[in-house]
C-alpha cells in the first residue's frame, strides 16, 4: 500500500505524550514505504534464500545465502537516517504503543508495524481505504467498535493501537509466529492460511512466495526496521522454529569468569543489544580477542537471541566504542552475512 509522508504537528505530539504519561509509561525510544523489488527469484525461495536445504531446527541467519539479504541491506541503506530521526520525534508515540501493547501481551517490538504501515502518520489513508497509524480497514474498526466517520477513530493513536493489538493477538493465536502475524496483518489471515496449505509449512521463508509480493516485502521491511531501531534481530523477527532453537541454545545464566581486582578496577560494563560480533569489536578497538572472550562469555549467543548483554571493556576503550557503536554494528552485520 502506498503511504504518504507525515510530519506530526507539535500540538499532536504533545497530546500523544500526555496520553502516554496517563497510561503510566515513559520508556523506549520506525521509513517511507516505497515499494522494493524482491531480489530473490526462485519461486519457492529455497535456492535463492539458503546456502543449502533449509533446516527449520537451526537459526535462519546461519543458513542465509548472501543474495537473500540484499533487500534488507538496501532498505537499511535508504532509510536508516530517517529511522534514526524517528527515534527522537516518534518517542511519544512509541511510549504510548509500549503501554498499550503490554496490556495485550504483545511484544513491544511489534510497534514497528505501525512504522512500515504509515510512518506513524495518523492522517494516512491507503488506496484500499485503510486509515490511521495502524492502517486499519473499516470493517475491522467496526468489528471492534471504532467509529470510521465523524470522527474516524482509526486516526486516534490510543484507540487504534488497542484495536491493532487485538488483531495481532488473534493472528498470533492462529499462527504462533510473529513473522506470520506481520504477513497476516498486511495480506489477511486467509492468504497466510492458503500459503500454509500449499506448502505444508508454517515457516515464512518457505511459504513466502505463495504470498503477494507486497506482503512478503512487508515482512522484510519489518525485519529491516527492527534491525535499525533495536540494533539487531529479536524474537519477533524469528520464525517459531528459530525462537525455539535460540531459547534452547542460549545460556540461562551469566557464567561470567572470575576477574581479578585489577581487571575489575580497570574495566567497565556497557549494556548493548544487536548482532555485534566479538572479532569486529576486538579488531576495531585493538583488543586482545582472548581477553574479550574471557570477559564476555556467551556474548554472541545472547545477542543473537535478542537479549541485552552487559559487555565488559577496558575503561579507556569504552568512549571509543560509544563513538563507533553504530559503525561497529553495521560492520558486524556485514561480517555475519558474509561468513554465512
Amino acid at each position: 500500500m502506498k503511504k504518504g509522508s507525515y510530519n506530526p504537528p507539535i500540538k499532536n505530539l504533545l497530546r500523544i505524550y500526555v496520553q502516554a504519561i496517563l497510561l503510566g509509561l515513559c520508556m523506549l525510544p520506525t521509513i517511507s514505504t516505497h515499494a522494493q523489488k524482491d531480489s530473490t527469484t526462485d519461486k519457492f525461495g529455497f535456492k535463492s534464500l539458503f546456502k543449502n536445504k533449509f533446516d527449520a531446527s537451526k537459526p535462519y541467519a546461519a543458513q542465509l545465502n548472501p543474495r537473500a539479504v540484499s533487500f534488507v541491506q538496501e532498505y537499511m541503506r535508504k532509510h536508516t537516517k530517517s529511522l534514526e530521526k524517528m527515534k527522537q520525534w516518534g518517542k511519544p508515540y512509541f511510549d504510548l504503543y509500549d503501554a498499550v501493547l503490554a496490556q495485550y501481551g504483545i511484544p513491544k517490538e511489534m510497534k514497528y508495524l505501525s512504522v512500515i504501515e504509515s510512518n506513524l502518520g495518523a492522517g494516512v489513508v491507503s488506496w484500499a481505504g485503510a486509515a490511521g497509524p495502524w492502517q486499519i480497514m473499516d470493517f475491522e474498526a467496526k468489528r471492534f467498535g471504532l467509529s470510521v466517520r465523524n470522527p474516524d477513530e482509526r486516526m486516534d493513536y490510543n484507540k487504534s493501537t488497542h484495536v491493532a493489538a487485538k488483531i495481532m493477538r488473534e493472528l498470533f493465536a492462529q499462527f504462533n509466529d510473529w513473522l506470520l502475524v506481520v504477513a497476516g496483518y498486511n495480506g489477511g489471515a486467509g492468504r497466510v492460511k492458503q500459503a500454509i496449505r500449499k506448502t505444508g509449512s508454517r515457516d515464512f521463508w518457505q511459504l513466502q512466495y505463495h504470498l503477494p509480493e507486497e506482503t512478503r516485502n512487508h515482512v522484510k521491511k519489518f525485519i529491516a526496521t527492527h534491525y535499525v531501531m533495536e540494533g539487531g534481530g529479536g524474537w519477533t523477527t524469528m520464525t517459531a522454529a528459530e525462537t525455539k532453537y535460540q531459547k534452547e541454545n542460549t545460556p540461562q545464566n551469566g557464567n561470567t569468569s572470575l576477574l581479578s581486582a585489577e581487571e575489575l578496577a580497570n574495566s567497565t560494563e556497557i549494556k548493548i543489544t544487536g548482532r555485534y560480533q566479538s572479532l569486529v569489536i576486538a579488531n576495531e578497538l585493538s583488543l586482545d580477542i582472548q581477553q574479550f572472550n574471557k570477559w564476555n562469555p556467551g556474548f554472541e549467543k545472547a545477542l543473537s537471541a535478542g537479549k541485552e548483554y552487559s559487555m565488559r571493556l577496558p575503561k579507556d576503550k569504552a568512549p571509543l566504542f560509544e563513538v563507533k557503536k553504530q559503525a561497529l554494528l553495521a560492520a558486524s552485520l556485514r561480517a555475519l552475512l558474509q561468513n554465512f
